[in-house]
């Protein structure tokens, strides 16, 4: 016997289907990261999240709005554990010490999220390739590419110390749309290797039991987003006064809640290597953004390419 009484066990394995399960969620400050960290901490999970910027010290992104500290806090509200530690994870040595750290602290790695970007400010699109700055397509390369490597390659070796492991490659996307060019040399390279990096993660993993997989939202809604179209996510709706089609748009939740159900899936290395939206996963989980519904944002963008779909459909 557990001792544990039944309706608390109950409370555990069902409310709180991650409890006791250890997540690095890399790249955690805002948007999908945050959002994801926040959504695996409501199912019980203890979560690592990294970034840049903290309440001491500010990145190049430039926003000192969300720091890695808060995202500690709303995870430890949504009843998880929060832990912040700042990271550059261009900076092999600053990884491996987090790492070092989970290990040390937690002996294990259940979750690698790797959701590090943060280089939207360098995206001119519409530019051909020798119309681009190069300073800024590389350094997009570093931050959406590079980052993934070194934290993939520092902090597997402990993930895999046990069997079930997970890593989601967070990206701009689905494999199928990003067959269509991405308007910007860069910006494509960036958000192309990370769907081919699960594939190629979900071979190395496969025989000791892991799982990799590629996720991405939709058009999100991010603190970004929601600042550049005047809103808040109270009154987001305000904006499909201007752009129509941003009705079609999601919270950053329902990533979070995408990430957080496959971290739950017993079962969910049946989709190992493959790319996979919210949307579709929503449908596969039966959850729904903050606001109860169901937005597919990428199937509403292939089928304005051929016709005028309306946005109802895909909400």
């Amino acid at each position: 016997m557990s001792g544990i009484p039944g309706r608390l066990l109950r409370m555990t394995t069902e409310t709180k289907p991650l409890h006791g399960r250890i997540c690095l969620v890399a790249g955690a400050t805002r948007g999908a990261g945050r959002a994801i960290a926040v959504q695996l901490g409501a199912a019980g999970a203890t979560v690592y999240v990294t970034g840049r910027t903290t309440r001491e010290r500010l990145s190049e992104v430039g926003r000192a709005t969300e720091t890695i500290e808060e995202t500690a806090e709303l995870v430890t509200a949504a009843g998880g554990e929060g832990v912040a530690v700042p990271t550059d994870h261009l900076e092999a040595d600053q990884v491996r010490a987090l790492v070092d750290r989970i290990d040390r602290e937690q002996g294990r790695l259940d979750v690698l999220v790797n959701d590090v970007w943060g280089g939207e400010h360098l995206v001119v699109f519409g530019k051909k390739l020798w119309e681009t700055d190069l300073d800024n397509g590389l350094r997009m390369l570093e931050l959406g590419v590079r980052t993934h490597a070194i934290t993939s390659r520092l902090a597997l070796p402990l993930l895999i110390r046990n069997p079930g492991g997970l890593v989601v490659e967070v990206t701009d996307g689905t494999a199928a749309y990003n067959t269509r060019f991405r308007e910007n040399f860069f910006y494509d390279l960036a958000k192309n290797a990370p769907i081919r990096m699960a594939f190629a993660l979900s071979h190395d993993l496969a025989d000791v039991g892991g799982t990799a997989v590629a996720v991405t939202p939709g058009w999100l809604r991010s603190e970004q987003m929601l600042e550049g179209f005047g809103v808040r996510e109270e009154n987001w709706r305000d904006a499909t006064a201007k752009i129509p089609d941003f009705a079609v748009s999601e919270s950053p939740v329902y990533v979070g809640r995408a990430v957080a159900a496959l971290a739950a899936d017993p079962d969910r290395n049946r989709w190992t290597g493959q790319s996979l939206s919210s949307g579709q996963l929503a449908r596969e989980y039966g959850f729904t953004d903050a606001d109860g519904s169901r937005p597919d944002a990428w199937g509403f963008i292939v089928a304005g390419e051929t016709g005028k779909p309306d946005v109802n459909d895909y909400r």
